[in-house]
């Protein structure tokens, strides 16, 4: 014979039981409906938006690795082309060839580690940036966001970022000295033979670029290849869409 005790805690259990398969039915019930109703332009607007933050999210991880930008092609930071000359006739100047070496391994070094502090610089350009056609930039090329973004805020993370990569040029990174303390004595000791008797016979001009805008630029540049990357992802992989709004936004537009 049941016990009164018993039935109480049957019938709590079943009450339970109800609840929960109520709150599923309700889940997917809204699942269902959200699903089935047509994509709203604001909805575009923050898929483009969530796109373009987990991009950046994943290649700012990536960069910010050793090698990031050091050892891929796509990437990697040389030498400014004003410095064509300096490469050119590097075996004329004693020490030239390996400071060479050693500033371009630095440059990538800094921005690597740039890299790790310049997620908010990205989230804040992204989230305060105003979709005009966000139906034309969805329906667009693979990189379409991103070539918006880059139109819309280059000048600003350019403005945003390069007191993060100054900071990053001045720590002695690789090799317990700085790229721009390596920059400094390389372009140094180039300007100092472009004077010269020898350097005016050869014809060649002193260097004085500003390190810091032209490794911020570079820098940018390889963000926004990654970045486009994975927008690619995202548009062409439903394994790329890592929650419900890409996966609504972009799976919709298959």
């Amino acid at each position: 014979m049941i016990k009164m005790k018993q039935i109480k805690n049957l019938a709590i259990i079943t009450v339970l039981l109800s609840a929960v398969s109520c709150d599923v039915l309700m889940q997917t019930a809204s699942q269902v409906i959200t699903q089935e109703q047509p994509l709203t332009k604001e909805e575009v607007a923050r898929g483009l938006k969530e796109a373009l933050r987990v991009g950046a999210d994943s290649a700012l991880t990536n960069l910010n690795d050793i090698n990031g930008y050091y050892q891929d092609p796509l990437v990697k930071i040389d030498l400014p082309p004003e410095t064509d000359k300096i490469i050119q006739y590097a075996s004329k100047v004693p020490g030239i060839s390996d400071m060479i070496d050693d500033v371009v391994l630095q440059i990538n070094r800094s921005a690597e580690d740039a890299a790790a502090q310049a997620m908010p610089v990205f989230k804040k350009a992204i989230t305060s940036m105003t979709i005009e056609d966000a139906w034309g930039i969805l329906r667009g090329e693979d990189n379409a966001a991103t070539q918006y973004l880059n139109e819309k805020t280059y000048d600003q993370l350019v403005t945003l970022y390069m007191p993060i990569m100054q900071k990053s040029l001045n720590k002695p990174i690789a090799g317990n000295v700085s790229a721009a303390t390596t920059w400094d004595e390389l372009t140094g000791t180039w300007n100092k033979f472009a004077n010269s008797v020898a350097g005016k016979m050869l014809d060649v001009d002193a260097v004085d670029t500003q390190l810091d805008r032209y490794v911020t630029q570079r820098a940018l540049d390889g963000v926004f290849l990654k970045v486009a990357d994975r927008e690619q992802d995202i548009r062409t992989k439903a394994d790329a869409r890592v929650n419900d709004l890409l996966k609504r936004v972009f799976g919709e537009n298959q």
